[in-house]
């Protein structure tokens, strides 16, 4: 019934005297026995995370939750995989509130640019949309860091090159109204924008 990776965990537990009741079964192979017995040793609940539907690597990141002292209910879910819960449990240990991007359909580089915004206090809700790719959120989050009308390139029709470009004029005080349209790409609004700023620069 268990092989010998797994006796020896089981063997580890009785002496440690734990309950190796919790983990003592043929579902958990070596690596997620230890991971809960790591969680027993430490005195943790680890009735959060000794669940078959979890892989070593997540079961170490709601772990590492408990260690914190952390809220690990809001990514100790199997539809997060382990980057995800990192990005969540980053989140949770500096404060502040993840529930805001703690959703699947957001990948860890969705998160963390999210999560980067709410620790500088930005408004990061005009962003935290699965429909923007990470790239595409950074440059938004770069024109709420300086304080620019976002609203005017927050649009998934623009990808994050034609953003930067909207973004760069509202940076330099231009009219970007006359080039902020998905019907540019992203090399005809840097045109645009140049001879804007020339226009401005000679004025």
């Amino acid at each position: 019934m268990f092989n010998s990776g797994q006796l020896k965990e089981i063997e580890l537990g009785i002496q440690e005297g734990l309950d190796v009741t919790i983990y003592a079964k043929p579902e958990f192979d070596r690596g997620l026995m230890w991971e809960i017995r790591m969680g027993l040793v430490g005195g943790l609940d680890t009735t959060i995370y000794a669940k078959p539907e979890f892989d070593s690597e997540q079961m170490c990141e709601i772990r590492w939750g408990l260690e914190k002292g952390l809220d690990v209910t809001i990514y100790a879910k199997p539809e997060f995989d382990s980057e995800q819960m990192y990005g969540i449990r980053l989140g949770l240990g500096t404060g502040i509130d993840a529930s805001i991007y703690a959703k699947p359909e957001f990948d860890l580089e969705q998160m963390c640019e999210i999560r980067w915004g709410l620790e500088i206090g930005i408004d990061a809700s005009i962003y935290a949309n699965p429909a923007f790719d990470s790239e595409q959120m950074r440059e938004i989050r770069w024109g709420l860091e300086k304080g620019l009308d976002v609203t005017i390139y927050a649009k998934p029709e623009f990808d994050r090159r034609q953003m930067r470009e909207i973004r760069w004029g509202l940076v330099e005080g231009l009219d970007v109204t006359i080039y902020a349209s998905p019907e540019f790409d992203w090399e005809q609004m840097n045109r645009i924008f140049e001879r804007l700023l020339e226009e401005k620069t000679n004025v």
